[in-house]
């Protein structure tokens, strides 16, 4: 793994346990229930983190299977991924884009199958960008729906940006759903 990515991933690693650690005792009827209709349950928030870093992935992949003329960041990467970690400081609810939003998120979840699928797609994502050479790093190659292109440092703090923000989410929900204690 590239040095200035393990952090990254050590963090992600460690608050994706956090949350398994909360969740892995209880019945799945409690981690599908939906507070409302129109909110997700604990079951759907975890498959929507899944979905944006799964699809991440392979827009990065596909981006580079074909060879192309990437930008080296600069000034501009820097001020879009200033503008989203800002945007994660605020409350402020954004429609999640259509691939990853509550027409793809399943009802009725087990939670081993999610935890599986996640670290599934956790490996894939750190033998992936293990594999890349160095200097694409500093390169523009995730491009993120609201911001636009980014490097790929900055995807994996999207993830844990986003990550964080759902994980307020979720402890909402447990808050109000039956959780066990």
């Amino acid at each position: 793994m590239h040095n200035s990515l393990q952090p990254i991933f050590d963090k992600l690693d460690a608050d994706f346990i956090d949350l398994l650690e909360d969740l892995k005792d209880q019945p799945d009827h409690v981690l599908n229930e939906k507070l409302t209709p129109k909110t997700w349950s604990i079951h759907q928030t975890m498959f929507h983190l899944i979905l944006a870093e799964e699809l991440s992935l392979k827009y990065v992949q596909k981006k580079l299977s074909f060879d192309p003329a990437l930008k080296n960041t600069g000034i501009m990467t820097f001020m879009r991924s200033s503008i989203l970690s800002l945007y994660f400081l605020y409350p402020f609810r954004v429609k999640a884009p259509e691939a990853i939003s509550d027409e793809y998120l399943p009802t009725d979840l087990r939670f081993w199958e999610v935890v599986k699928r996640w670290k599934d797609v956790r490996k894939e994502t750190k033998e992936y960008l293990a594999s890349l050479p160095e200097d694409m790093l500093k390169k523009e190659i995730y491009k993120h729906p609201a911001v636009g292109r980014m490097s790929l440092k900055d995807m994996l703090k999207f993830f844990d940006l986003h990550f964080s923000r759902h994980r307020k989410q979720i402890n909402r929900t447990m808050e109000k759903v039956q959780y066990v204690v």
